[in-house]
């Protein structure tokens, strides 16, 4: 004998999936409490990602260099997270935090990697490891299949508008100050050209490394500022101590 609730559910069932219009309905009131769930809480908390000493917005070098690491398709063959499993760790180093991130426009994370993850790879070699890597990577790594971008060397880096480019971040959320995005161009020329006077450059970009990257003090090149984002990457937070709060906000419960 059948249960008639079920029967009942079952005919229920039936009549709404022949309906298009109950159909619809249904599955628009599923959608919306299931959005409202996730989207209403944002609006009554501050930030969605805990702050971590030491992060700060790229410098105007720095970002232009993410912007040639974009250009040229980095991102399709190099991860930029490093996931909490023991064989990631060990071979990259501590898993990456959520906040260092939360400059990225757009995020580095990847899904591929044809190549090794660089969200650690600051300071691992000398600049001018990362300038023969690019200029020929199989001279450094035999096996590898990458391109060669030899060619940033002999291009002068040209940014147009370095003010407007800060500008354009601190729209989306990047806290750049009115000093900062007037001093974009000084500070461009003065991180990657050791003539330039560097100004106050190191208090407003804590750890900001001001010196000639690609060898050839004479210009600034598009290889000045891709090899010193390379050499930023991951270098701004304490991870161990970084890991050490997580582990008591999960203590507390905050």
């Amino acid at each position: 004998m059948t249960d008639p609730v079920v029967e009942q559910t079952v005919s229920g069932h039936a009549r709404l999936e022949r309906n298009v219009t109950l159909l619809g309905i249904g599955a628009f009131i599923t959608v919306a409490i299931g959005g409202i769930v996730e989207i209403a809480p944002l609006f009554w908390i501050d930030n969605t990602i805990e702050e971590v000493e030491g992060m700060r917005p790229y410098t105007p070098l720095e970002q232009a260099g993410r912007d040639i690491y974009i250009r040229e398709g980095c991102y399709t063959c190099h991860s930029q997270m490093i996931r909490p499993f023991r064989d990631e760790v060990e071979r990259y180093g501590h898993y990456s935090l959520a906040a260092e991130s939360m400059y990225d426009h757009p995020f580095q994370w990847g899904s591929k990697r044809t190549g090794p993850d660089l969200a650690r790879v600051g300071g691992r070699y000398s600049d001018e490891w990362h300038v023969q890597h690019l200029t020929n990577p199989q001279s450094v790594v035999p096996q590898s299949i990458m391109p060669q971008y030899g060619f940033l060397t002999d291009t002068s880096l040209t940014i147009a508008d370095p003010a407007a480019m800060l500008e354009a971040l601190a729209i989306v959320g990047v806290p750049y100050t009115e000093t900062d995005i007037e001093n974009a161009a000084q500070d461009l020329l003065a991180q990657g050209d050791p003539d330039v006077a560097e100004g106050d450059l190191a208090e407003r970009y804590p750890g900001a490394q001001s010196r000639d990257y690609d060898g050839n003090p004479d210009r600034l090149t598009e290889m000045d500022a891709l090899v010193a984002y390379l050499q930023m990457l991951g270098t701004l937070v304490d991870v161990n101590s970084a890991a050490a709060q997580e582990e008591l906000a999960t203590e507390t419960g905050r």
